[in-house]
C-alpha cells in the first residue's frame, strides 16, 4: 500500500474505502454486513507491529523518564524526520483530551512517528475519533489504543454541572454525561471518580461501537486500555 507523507496514497485509500463500505448503500443491514467484511479483509501496512504489552511498557517507561526529568527525546532527529516522511508505523494510538497540559508525545517521552494521537475535549469517542482510530489500527497496524483522561478535566466538570453551554461545547459534554450515570455525585471526590468513569466509558464505547476494532480485539491484534494523567505530578496510571 503506497503512502504519501505517511498517509495511504489516493488509489489505495479509495480501495480501502470501498472495502469499508463507504458508498451509496451505507445504511441498514447491508452496511453492517459490509463492515464485517471490512474488518476481516483490511490488512495493516505494518508487517512488524509492536504488540500491545510491549507498547504499554514503552509508554510507561517513557512516562517515568518524563516524571523524573530524565527524558531521552527519542526519534526527534533530522534522520528520523526523513524516515517517517516516507511512511508511518506508530506503535500505539492515543485518544486523549485536547487539554493543553497533556501533550501525549511529551508526557510519554516519544518522538516523530511513534504515536497516533487523536485529541478532543473530554477524550470523547466521537464518530470522527473512532474513524481515526480505526485507521491507526486497521491500516497502520497499531495494536494498542490508550484512552487518556486527566485529573480536573474541565469537560468532565461541565458534565457534572449539567448546565446549558454555548455554541457546540454542549456536544462534547453530552458525550460524557452517560459515563456519570453510576457516579455518586454527593461524594467529596466526585471529579476524580467522574474522570475515571469517563475513561472507562469511552474505552468501552470504542469496543462496542466499531466493528473493525471489535474484530481486531477478538483476533488478539488489539488491546484498548484506559489511563489517567495527574496534572500535578505528570504521572500516568493505567485504569483497570
Amino acid at each position: 500500500m503506497s503512502q504519501i507523507n505517511g498517509f495511504v496514497g489516493r488509489r489505495d485509500f479509495l480501495k480501502f474505502a470501498s472495502v469499508m463500505g463507504i458508498g451509496a448503500a451505507a445504511f441498514g443491514h447491508g452496511f453492517w454486513d459490509t463492515q464485517q467484511a471490512a474488518a476481516a479483509d483490511v490488512h495493516p501496512v505494518n508487517a512488524n507491529p509492536v504488540n500491545a504489552n510491549e507498547a504499554i511498557r514503552r509508554l510507561l517507561n517513557g512516562n517515568q523518564r518524563f516524571v523524573h526529568q530524565q527524558r531521552k527525546y527519542p526519534d526527534q532527529t533530522l534522520e528520523r524526520l526523513r524516515l517517517v516522511a516516507k511512511a508511518q508505523y506508530p506503535f500505539a494510538a492515543i485518544l486523549g483530551c485536547a487539554d493543553s497540559r497533556v501533550p501525549a508525545e511529551i508526557v510519554f517521552d516519544q518522538g516523530l512517528g511513534d504515536l497516533f494521537v487523536v485529541r478532543v475535549a473530554g477524550n470523547v469517542a466521537s464518530d470522527m475519533a473512532i474513524g481515526s482510530l480505526e485507521y491507526s489500527t486497521a491500516v497502520l497496524g497499531s495494536q494498542l489504543i490508550v484512552v487518556l483522561g486527566h485529573k480536573r478535566c474541565g469537560a468532565v466538570t461541565e458534565a457534572i454541572k449539567n448546565e446549558p453551554l454555548p455554541g457546540r461545547i454542549g456536544f462534547v459534554v453530552e458525550g460524557i454525561k452517560p459515563a456519570l450515570a453510576n457516579i455518586n455525585l454527593a461524594t467529596g471526590n466526585t471529579s476524580d471518580d467522574a474522570v475515571i468513569a469517563n475513561v472507562k466509558y469511552q474505552a468501552k464505547k470504542l469496543e462496542e461501537s466499531s466493528v473493525i476494532l471489535t474484530k481486531l480485539l477478538r483476533a488478539g491484534k488489539l488491546k484498548i486500555v484506559g489511563a489517567c494523567y495527574d496534572l500535578d505530578t505528570g504521572k500516568v496510571n493505567i485504569v483497570n
